[in-house]
């Protein structure tokens, strides 16, 4: 479906408007199809005989404690692709695949075998039935976790934490007794060894059932209804919140200099991608505050006068602290501050 630059647009709007379960998409033939085929050879050098099966969805997972790894839809197209990056400013690239689907494995594994039921694996872990939150509160200093995916995800919950220390277990190459010697996090790299060793020549007791969340041949919506549910609400209490620091950041109307408004847009998929690796947020939450403050730059005619760089990172320290008080208190603002006497 890939299309030359000036019918860009022309098939990006036939594409937003079709549904998604006429599209035809399948792994095989795809450009998923090698990274599939990536995971499993990894896991058959690590002698696993299971082979999570991987079906297409509306996004990552393993539905529901089902040994099934969920890929998204827009993966199986280099179109769709383009537009997910262009509306979420998110795509992932051919290495951020495969540690998701290494961790995804983890979580098949996990509920194929059903580990999290022993004792071991709950001393090890914890308890499997922690309540499990989206925004959780995470701590960069911490050496009981190990590191894979992006901001400390082995902290949000038990299932987490396996998952994501079997996929490092299960990275090529990856000299994880050296990479985290003297660290806490190494026993339960060392579990996941001996369990695999264990378990990891025998099939699960149960056939893997067929996936019933939301398969992409069931996905009859259009591919802009899509984008349209997972558009994310902002709870911003009064939108002249952020105007001091935007003036920090930014000179006023008649200073000489870009127009800040341009400068955010123009440099809005790397401030989107910074911020979102160092919050864990999602990048439609991320995007949607960085169009906010250029809307807010536009109201308030602000100009960017120095250089290019300064800018950038003084933007990415603030939306940095602004979304990461957004995780710790579901405020995006914070208290709004009582007027003076």
């Amino acid at each position: 479906m890939e299309e030359d630059a000036p019918h860009w647009e022309t098939a990006r709007a036939e594409l937003l408007g079709r549904r998604i379960a006429d599209l035809g998409l399948r792994i095989a033939g795809s450009p998923l199809e090698p990274l599939v085929d990536q995971l499993y050879d990894e896991l058959r050098h690590k002698r696993l005989v299971f082979r999570p099966p991987v079906y297409l969805t509306d996004e990552w997972g393993c539905p529901s404690g089902v040994p099934l790894i969920g890929v998204p839809f827009y993966l199986a197209d280099a179109t769709l692709a383009r537009i997910e990056e262009e509306i979420a400013v998110h795509a992932e690239g051919r290495d951020d695949v495969i540690q998701y689907l290494r961790h995804e494995a983890g979580h098949a594994f996990n509920y194929a075998y059903r580990l999290h039921d022993r004792e071991d694996w709950r001393r090890t872990f914890g308890p499997y039935s922690r309540p499990y939150r989206d925004r959780f509160h995470a701590d960069p200093f911490s050496r009981e976790h190990v590191r894979h995916i992006l901001a400390w995800y082995a902290q949000k919950h038990p299932d987490e934490d396996f998952a994501e220390s079997f996929a490092v277990w299960l990275t090529p190459d990856a000299d994880w007794r050296e990479t985290y010697a003297g660290w806490p996090a190494l026993r339960k790299l060392e579990y996941v060894d001996a369990v695999m060793a264990e378990i990891g020549g025998e099939a699960p007791d149960s056939p893997v059932p067929r996936p019933e969340h939301l398969p992409v041949e069931t996905m009859h919506y259009t591919v802009a209804e899509h984008y349209t549910e997972v558009e994310p609400t902002l709870p911003v209490p009064d939108e002249r919140h952020f105007d001091g620091d935007l003036r920090t950041i930014f000179a006023g109307s008649d200073a000489a200099g870009e127009n800040a408004t341009d400068y955010l847009l123009a440099h809005r998929t790397e401030l989107v991608r910074r911020i979102a690796y160092w919050t864990g947020e999602p990048t439609t939450v991320v995007r949607a505050f960085v169009d906010f403050l250029a809307g807010r730059a536009a109201e308030l005619g602000l100009r960017a006068t120095r250089r290019e760089a300064s800018i950038l990172i003084e933007l990415t320290a603030f939306g940095t602290a602004v979304l990461m008080n957004y995780r710790y208190t579901d405020a995006l603002a914070g208290p709004t501050p009582e007027p003076e006497p």
